[in-house]
């Protein structure tokens, strides 16, 4: 009874300080970034077309050949709103066929690339020349080379098999959702942040460290960008989009934090207005 009680308390801590951080706006901030900033766009545009080719199709298939016999399933906990239910469940199923399809082969560079060149945006040329090679044209477009070290391996098998085991949580309408969305958002939330632990040069210790007290500002950070993910076929362009709201974020609290990311004195409120340098980005193969 104890533990029962504990895990409880526990969870309305962490979603009560989800809720209070202000993290849960960088995924949609990220939105209108991508959108008011077209060289990130036509920077990546050649990997997001092939990603969502991918995307579709295993989508289509997942719905032809899963949804009916999940809808069964759905109906029995959740009576009228079990199509709805088993639609969730089979985008969540797609979406993780979909990471294991490109996470690892295609994924990972440009979510790199992508982090980097909005944190250049935004003036923090020193904090990306420490893994990646900045250059200026004649023009004033800077232009970020090859990382001096592997792209991140933000794949996780632990993380995979915890998504699955909570995929039936969503059999139970809206409750069920919400609940699979901070689970795993717990999980999925500091790893958007993963290239800037890399890049302040944290370590293993450290991150853990930065993590656990930032524990409310990531769930809710990864329970949106699951969300997002977990729309069809467009899915990966927020999985993109999220981690533009993460460089962002990471930029705001380069600005704001005296200290290590995590530190006690950090700031995870909304975003700041834009100090932006007024540079393009282009992104060398």
């Amino acid at each position: 009874m104890d533990v029962l009680q504990r895990i409880v308390v526990s969870s309305i801590t962490i979603v009560k300080d989800s809720i209070l951080s202000g993290a849960w706006i960088y995924p949609v901030h990220g939105i209108f970034y991508f959108i008011s900033h077209p060289s990130l766009y036509h920077s990546i545009q050649p990997i997001l077309i092939k990603c969502l080719f991918i995307s579709g199709g295993i989508t289509a298939g997942m719905f032809v050949f899963t949804y009916l016999p999940q809808v069964a399933f759905c109906a029995i906990f959740s009576g009228p709103f079990a199509f709805a239910a088993a639609a969730v469940m089979v985008l969540g199923e797609s979406y993780a066929l979909v990471m294991m399809a490109t996470k690892m082969f295609i994924l990972e560079d440009a979510q790199d690339k992508l982090f980097d060149a909005v944190l250049l945006q935004q003036g923090h040329k020193a904090l990306v020349s420490s893994d990646r090679p900045v250059k200026n044209s004649r023009s004033g477009i800077k232009t970020i080379g090859k990382s001096v070290t592997k792209p991140l391996n933000r794949f996780s098998k632990d993380g995979l098999i915890r998504y699955i085991i909570s995929l039936p949580l969503n059999s139970l309408p809206v409750v069920g959702t919400i609940v699979f969305l901070f689970y795993n958002g717990l999980k999925a939330g500091p790893r958007y942040h993963e290239r800037y632990f890399k890049l302040k040069g944290l370590n293993v210790q450290e991150r853990q460290t930065s993590v656990e007290r930032m524990r409310g500002a990531y769930t809710a950070f990864g329970a949106i960008a699951l969300a997002l993910d977990l729309v069809p076929i467009g899915g990966l362009v927020f999985t993109f989009t999220s981690t533009i709201g993460a460089a962002l974020w990471a930029s705001n609290l380069e600005k704001k934090n005296r200290g290590a990311p995590g530190s006690r004195d950090a700031d995870f409120g909304r975003p700041e207005g834009s100090s932006e340098v007024p540079v393009e980005i282009e992104m060398s193969e």
